[in-house]
């Protein structure tokens, strides 16, 4: 429990550095020299070093064990922060990359050790644990960071004190993460190049894998692009709110997180089904997108949207569950690196695509206007839609269809 704790722990410190930029883009163009987005486009190298690095670090557990390859990561993310508070462009992208490729492994990490420990029947809900964390810091990277900025502190002290932080980190999981107990087959030591690949093969043939990082991607996507990027500007700019309480409500999805992925996860488990839920909750979240889009502002309670919104996308947790069990037991680390490889491809890919649809229809400079984002961000409500239809041809893995499964087999064999 311990090893787990700690290493969610530092998945909390990561997606707090990924969603803090959201919330000092003014300070970061002046600082840089960019425009909006230019800063949305810097920050969204996260992703590019985030995405391919989560098929090295679902095989490198698989091989190594957590406590040779997940210190490693934070030391990265540590230094990768530093080099970001520089200033300078090209080591601040750099540092942005470094940041994606070692923060990749505290996700992994943290469901490998959960998975790995813990009874398959509460697989979802410690997943889902675990997805807490992760958002309980973006929403710190929203709520805490963005008055800290607001107060007037430099956006480059934040970003040292992050990455002093992340080195202290590193050391905390070399000296608690347990050594591994289980090797790799006999069999595999010689050629674990060859090994790693027949992993990835394995998993990546597997249709149902495809089905599994789709649909997380496709649900993940209105977090990581447009709360977490454009929600504090889309508030100010659109709805006219202020920058403190544009922070405090676009904070209030990855509250929602909080809330939402341990909820589903827990409500999965217990009915022993998978699909249900997440079509349930992508109905939910495709109604609040559309009313955040399109209905007006002031008609629901304050935070009501973004905390409804942020607790039905918590669903984009469990196709990490389901991942899991359409795929053999010994490559669960692989098996998760290819779903979250597949899932924030989306958002490395489809991110920059958003700022682009803004500058061509209003102008690399100066404001958008409610128009301008609903143009850019309707594409959102067609991909949770799309989420919804894949989840209906994605296989039911939860434990109430197990037993019939089993016997279905039987009988077949």
């Amino acid at each position: 429990m311990i090893a787990w704790l700690i290493t969610a722990v530092y998945y909390f410190y990561q997606y707090m550095l990924r969603s803090a930029p959201g919330v000092m883009m003014p300070q970061l163009s002046e600082a840089f020299g960019l425009t909006a987005m230019g800063v949305a486009s810097m920050a969204g190298l996260f992703y590019y070093g985030y995405s391919p690095f989560s098929l090295v670090a679902g095989v490198a557990l698989d091989r190594l064990g957590p406590r040779k390859v997940v210190p490693i990561g934070a030391a990265a993310v540590g230094i990768g922060a530093l080099m970001f508070a520089t200033g300078n462009n090209e080591l601040a992208g750099i540092g942005r990359l470094l940041q994606g490729a070692g923060g990749v492994f505290a996700l992994v990490g943290a469901v490998y050790i959960a998975t790995s420990n813990f009874p398959a029947s509460r697989a979802a809900t410690l997943i889902g644990a675990t997805q807490m964390f992760g958002m309980a810091g973006g929403s710190a990277g929203q709520f805490l960071v963005g008055p800290a900025i607001g107060a007037g502190m430099p956006w480059h002290r934040f970003w040292m004190v992050m990455g002093v932080i992340g080195l202290v980190i590193c050391v905390l999981l070399f000296v608690l993460l347990p050594a591994r107990e289980q090797t790799a087959p006999v069999q595999d030591k010689d050629n674990w190049l060859k090994s790693a690949g027949h992993a990835l093969a394995v998993v990546f043939r597997n249709p149902q894998s495809i089905l599994c990082g789709m649909i997380a991607g496709l649900l993940f996507i209105p977090t990581t692009i447009f709360d977490m990027i454009w929600g504090v500007r889309y508030l100010q700019e659109a709805q006219g709110f202020d920058y403190a309480t544009a922070v405090l409500r676009s904070a209030s999805v990855p509250l929602g997180w909080i809330i939402g992925c341990p909820l589903l996860g827990a409500i999965s488990d217990r009915m022993g089904r998978r699909k249900p839920v997440i079509v349930s909750a992508a109905l939910v979240l495709l109604l609040c997108l559309a009313w955040i889009l399109y209905g007006p502002a002031d008609v629901l309670p304050p935070y009501t949207l973004g905390l409804v919104a942020g607790i039905a996308s918590g669903a984009a947790m469990i196709p990490y569950t389901v991942i899991k069990e359409v795929n053999p037991p010994h490559l669960g680390g692989t098996a998760t690196g290819v779903i979250n490889f597949l899932n924030f491809t989306f958002s490395a890919l489809l991110g920059p695509v958003s700022g682009w649809i803004l500058a061509a229809i209003g102008g690399s400079a100066g404001m958008f206007s409610l128009e301008h984002y609903q143009t850019a961000f309707e594409p959102l409500l067609y991909g949770v839609a799309l989420a919804i239809v894949l989840t209906l041809l994605l296989k039911e893995t939860g434990p109430a269809v197990r037993p019939t499964a089993s016997i279905v087999a039987d009988i077949k064999a």
